[in-house]
């Protein structure tokens, strides 16, 4: 079964083919290709996912991708009949669905169990150097880096454990650094209830460290303050908790 009625054969000439000389986009050039692929915007908050995402269950769609990604290995010229190889495409459709992108699915979301402020805590809560594993979309290599989380409970609060998963669950995924950004802001929002949230992400880029540029030094920080994070004063002092109050972002 191909999903969509995607056909890919094999010709004699050991080429695969699908049916068109050119990919669905005929228009763009590698070098636009190439342009887009550097630019880190994002214009939805939402990932881009097709409606019929989650038709097909995950022992499908592992089964799908070890065929493609053995396609692949064999384009490339790779023997897969070698013992270190053989179990590879298997190998990388596991890894895909159940660990790599598993934050697509929203049945993985975390869920968050909200408590009463007992202790009438009413400064910020922090928690800092949540480790951050991401894959960029464009070049399908990984985003690795931290998240530094912060907010100001509005009379409930979640366990430490649940700020840790949310940035987990929307880092496993095809991701821009902004966009993941915003969408761990939005969810302690709504998981907190409250608008008095900050997040910052400090990540290095593979797409950019292994290959184009070849920039091994540098990481990108990326940030969203809502509610009393506006105030200057106190994203001075969410700054200063995780050591970045100079300079500010």
């Amino acid at each position: 079964m191909k999903p969509n009625g995607i056909s890919l054969n094999t010709h004699s000439n050991g080429h695969a083919h699908n049916g068109h000389s050119h990919n669905h986009d005929d228009l763009l050039t590698d070098e636009l290709i190439d342009e887009q692929g550097d630019t880190h915007g994002s214009a939805n908050l939402e990932t881009p996912l097709r409606a019929d995402a989650f038709d097909l269950d995950d022992s499908l769609k592992i089964d799908l991708i070890e065929e493609h990604f053995r396609e692949i290995m064999t384009i490339l010229g790779l023997d897969l009949s070698d013992d270190s190889l053989k179990g590879t495409p298997r190998r990388v459709a596991k890894m895909y669905v159940n660990e790599t992108f598993k934050g697509l699915n929203p049945a993985n979301k975390p869920s968050t169990t909200l408590f009463d402020n007992k202790y009438q805590y009413n400064q910020m809560l922090v928690e800092r150097d949540i480790t951050v594993q991401s894959y960029c979309e464009h070049h399908f290599v990984p985003i690795i880096g931290k998240a530094h989380v912060a907010y100001i409970s509005s009379g409930k609060v979640i366990g430490l454990s649940k700020l840790n998963r949310i940035v987990q669950h929307f880092a496993k995924r095809p991701q821009v650094q902004e966009r993941l950004t915003m969408q761990i802001a939005d969810e302690l929002k709504k998981a907190l209830q409250t608008e008095d949230v900050a997040v910052i992400i400090d990540a290095a880029h593979l797409c950019v460290s292994t290959r184009g540029v070849n920039d091994t030094a540098s990481s990108t920080l990326t940030a969203a303050y809502s509610g009393k994070f506006e105030d200057e004063a106190t994203k001075q002092e969410f700054l200063k908790y995780v050591g970045m109050n100079k300079p500010t972002i």
